[in-house]
């Protein structure tokens, strides 16, 4: 999913190069502290998060498989059995509550600035149908070309859909953290069970987007240090593949 809108993340990517930059011919991508704070957070949250529900899921599963225990958090199930007759559960919802009020914190963090500074209206928009179903198709025969601090439609799509997933987990979660005192919630989700279900899904949406999200950093590992540095320079590629835009 590389294109003339390219990163990897939850960036903040300034598609405006200093002067020097543009005389040299270099793609630019920056990151602004604000960006790089809530996007590390919120990447600890989820990951301590997925580790700690899946231990939580495997002690009363919603469909007929069990997560392996190495990929749970919870401490060690035979020793935690041993001690307390409880497979790591209790360990794993204490670490699930931690990672809910960091992911909580990153998240409105992340969502406050990215309104503030402009740059969910200049990076992630404008996006569209037709230029997301381009670009997709363009990806698909690997003739989508890549610029550095740029993101293409189908990017552009699905940071949104990131953003909604991680809204969606948050507020199923709370559903079913708190089914008595969050009634009316519980209640727009169908029930406990169906809040539960709900949570599953959204959780395997945010694992699908990490999967894709990682393979890309490895594709282009320049983003990687714009995300942990603050700014990245590459020069562009000497072939011109077919490009599209994020034009509605």
């Amino acid at each position: 999913m590389s294109g003339r809108r390219m990163s990897s993340g939850l960036p903040s990517g300034q598609p405006s190069a200093p002067p020097a930059a543009r005389q040299a011919g270099l793609q630019i991508q920056k990151h602004a502290l604000p960006a790089r704070l809530t996007h590390w957070l919120m990447a600890l949250a989820i990951l301590l998060l997925i580790g700690s529900g899946w231990r939580i899921y495997n002690a009363s599963p919603i469909f007929g498989f069990r997560f392996p225990e190495w990929a749970t958090l919870g401490g060690d199930v035979g020793d935690a059995l041993a001690l307390h007759n409880d497979p790591g559960v209790a360990s794993a919802i204490a670490w699930h509550f931690a990672a809910m009020w960091l992911l909580l914190f990153g998240y409105l963090g992340f969502v406050l600035w990215g309104v503030a500074s402009g740059h969910f209206r200049r990076d992630f928009l404008p996006v569209g149908p037709r230029s997301f179903l381009r670009d997709f198709m363009a990806a698909a025969t690997f003739r989508l070309a890549h610029r550095l601090g740029e993101y293409n439609a189908v990017q552009r799509v699905f940071y949104w859909g990131v953003l909604a997933a991680v809204a969606m987990m948050l507020l199923s979660g709370i559903a079913i953290w708190k089914p008595v005192q969050t009634y009316p919630l519980e209640t727009l989700f169908g029930g406990f069970q169906d809040a539960r279900m709900v949570h599953f899904l959204f959780m395997s949406a945010i694992v699908l987007f990490l999967v894709v999200h990682i393979a890309l950093v490895i594709l282009v590992p320049k983003t990687f240090v714009a995300m942990t540095l603050g700014k990245a320079t590459s020069r562009p590629h000497t072939t011109r593949p077919h490009t599209t835009g994020a034009r509605r």
